[in-house]
C-alpha cells in the first residue's frame, strides 16, 4: 500500500498515529496484563506483571523495544491527542501496577507503610531500564538483572 493510500484510509496522519497507539495498547494488555491476571492477587500478581513487562521487551514484541517507552520520548513535548493517548496508557499501566501493590499490602504480603505509588514506580523503572539498556547495548543479561532487582525490592518489602 502506498503512503498516500494509507493516509487516505485513516483520514489524517494523526488518526493513523492514534490507531497505532490503540493497537499497541491492546497488544500490551494481551502480552503483559492479561497473562498476569491468572496469578493470584498479591506478590504473585506483582511478579507476573513485572515478569511479563520485561518479557514484552525481551521477546521484542516491537523491534524497537517497548512501544510506549519509545513513543513517550518522541511525543513528550508535543501537545495533542497522540501524546495524550500515550500518557493515558502509561498512567493506566502504572495505576494497575500500583493497585497490585496495594492488594499485596492488604493481604499482608508487603509492608503496608510503603508507598504503593513509589513501589510501582521503582518496579516499572527496573523494567524500563532493562528495555532501554537492551536497545542500546543488545545485552540480554539486562533482563535477568531487572528480574533480580525486582525480586530483591519485593523481598525487602516483606513484613
Amino acid at each position: 500500500m502506498s503512503k498516500s493510500g494509507l493516509f487516505a484510509h485513516f483520514g489524517s496522519k494523526e488518526e493513523l498515529q492514534l490507531a497505532t497507539v490503540e493497537y499497541a495498547a491492546a497488544l500490551f494488555v494481551a502480552e503483559v496484563i492479561e497473562p498476569a491476571r491468572s496469578a493470584p492477587k498479591g506478590l504473585a500478581r506483582i511478579w507476573a506483571l513485572c515478569d511479563h513487562m520485561i518479557g514484552y521487551s525481551e521477546r521484542r514484541v516491537f523491534p524497537g523495544g517497548c512501544f510506549f517507552a519509545a513513543t513517550s520520548f518522541e511525543f513528550n513535548n508535543r501537545p495533542g491527542p497522540v501524546r495524550d493517548s500515550i500518557e493515558q496508557m502509561i498512567r493506566s499501566w502504572l495505576s494497575y501496577l500500583e493497585h497490585a501493590v496495594e492488594q499485596a499490602q492488604e493481604a499482608g504480603e508487603l509492608d503496608p507503610k510503603a508507598s504503593a505509588r513509589e513501589v510501582a514506580f521503582q518496579l516499572d523503572a527496573f523494567a524500563q531500564a532493562s528495555n532501554a539498556q537492551y536497545q542500546l547495548f543488545r545485552n540480554p543479561q539486562v533482563f535477568d538483572d531487572a528480574r533480580r532487582a525486582i525480586q530483591e525490592r519485593l523481598e525487602s518489602l516483606r513484613p
